[in-house]
């Protein structure tokens, strides 16, 4: 559906006629009070709600907002919602398999649905959308990566809420929201690496101790076991230290009972 305001055909850029009403100079003492803001934070999910609470705050006609985290262009979770409205949208998008970003966010930097309860593009999501509360919606590229999609996601409670001021806003937000976002990537991909090491490490442990082998050949039994039975390392990990902890708690039940009938 082409937007009658604009001269991009509907896709979303913002309209090379207006580049919005917004001060350039207020635009980036908001921003540089923006990055200052995220660079105090250590913890991801913190940082995320600082990213959707400023687009909300900043993108004109914003009333909610999330990071939507689209895997294998059919599963989406919400980060950040700042309400239950960003969460209702994304379940509909993967109830339906319709939606901005099931398909036009991953060829677009931003998508715009101007009114969602008369949008034709994705019919089934935008009826209900509509019914959730989603007047209108705006959709800003954060990343692709093949067939997953990071975007941040605006909307509003009123139709037309979002034009090419908006767009522009959004998109020099986005482009600083994406570097913030990547880090966010880089940490919880490095914590989860960190954490997998460390079971695989006392997974060894238990295995070295067991049987009186080394290091070396400890890992090298987890492999092996790992290739024949076609599952990962860090799943057989998993399974050896969790059934070592649950002996261990059998054992420490049957001593306090061995002890409370000898009193």
């Amino acid at each position: 559906m082409t937007d009658p305001r604009s001269n991009t055909g509907g896709k979303g850029q913002p309209s090379t006629a207006n580049t919005g009403t917004a001060d350039p100079n207020q635009l980036a003492e908001d921003f540089g009070e923006l990055v200052r803001s995220l660079e105090e934070h250590d913890d991801p999910d913190v940082m995320l709600a600082e990213i959707v609470a400023a687009a909300v705050a900043m993108v004109p006609g914003a009333d909610e907002g999330s990071i939507s985290v689209v895997t294998g262009r059919s599963r989406i979770g919400s980060r950040a919602p700042t309400g239950d409205l960003p969460e209702q949208v994304d379940a509909l998008q993967e109830e339906t398999q319709q939606g901005p970003c099931l398909d036009a966010a991953y060829e677009q930097l931003t998508v715009r649905v101007a009114d969602m309860a008369n949008e034709d593009r994705w019919p089934q999501f935008a009826q209900r959308a509509s019914e959730a509360g989603a007047a209108s919606m705006l959709s800003l590229q954060l990343y692709v990566e093949g067939d997953n999609l990071g975007a941040l996601n605006l909307y509003s409670r009123t139709p037309n809420a979002f034009h090419d001021e908006s767009e522009h806003v959004g998109l020099l937000f986005a482009s600083h929201a994406a570097v913030a976002y990547a880090g966010v990537r880089k940490e919880a991909q490095l914590a989860n690496a960190v954490a997998s090491r460390d079971l695989i490490g006392q997974a060894k442990g238990i295995l070295m101790e067991r049987y009186k082998i080394s290091p070396e050949r400890a890992f090298l039994v987890l492999t092996r076991v790992s290739q024949n039975t076609n599952r990962k390392l860090h799943d057989i990990a998993t399974e050896l230290v969790r059934g070592r902890s649950r002996r261990a708690a059998g054992t420490a039940k049957t001593s306090d009972h061995g002890t409370s009938r000898c009193a």
